[in-house]
């Protein structure tokens, strides 16, 4: 089982990123898949998550109303919109997979990806 984040980078206020993670080597229909933050000398955070099967979103409410998470199944990728960014949306993002139902918490996530920066400037 691995996860790959991606589409990380250097972004204005205001700005917009569009952030993937795929999975590989094994089927994650009954899923859920959440991606997590984790600024610098912060805990991680957690950002969105998407229930595979269904396709119900929750999210932080920091990132509502600018956040949008969706899956592509035939991909196996979960894409992040990230819209009207802000210089505390600065942080390594992280998605997960969990055997479970949607949860904000990132012990219920049993599988991990590496991290992608998003930085965004003021």
């Amino acid at each position: 089982v691995q996860l790959q984040a991606s589409g990380g980078g250097l972004v204005q206020a205001g700005g917009s990123l569009r952030l993937s993670c795929i999975t590989s080597g094994r089927t994650f229909s009954s899923y859920a898949r959440g991606w997590f933050r984790q600024a610098p000398g912060k805990e991680r955070e957690f950002v969105a998550a998407i229930m595979w099967s269904s396709g119900t979103t929750l999210y932080n409410d920091s990132v509502k109303g600018r956040f949008t998470i969706s899956r592509d199944n035939a991909e196996n990728t979960v894409y992040p919109q990230m819209n009207s960014l802000k210089p505390e949306d600065t942080a390594v993002y992280s998605c997960a997979a969990a055997e479970a139902a949607l949860s904000t918490e990132s012990e219920m996530y049993q599988y991990w990806g590496l991290g992608t920066l998003v930085t965004v400037s003021s």
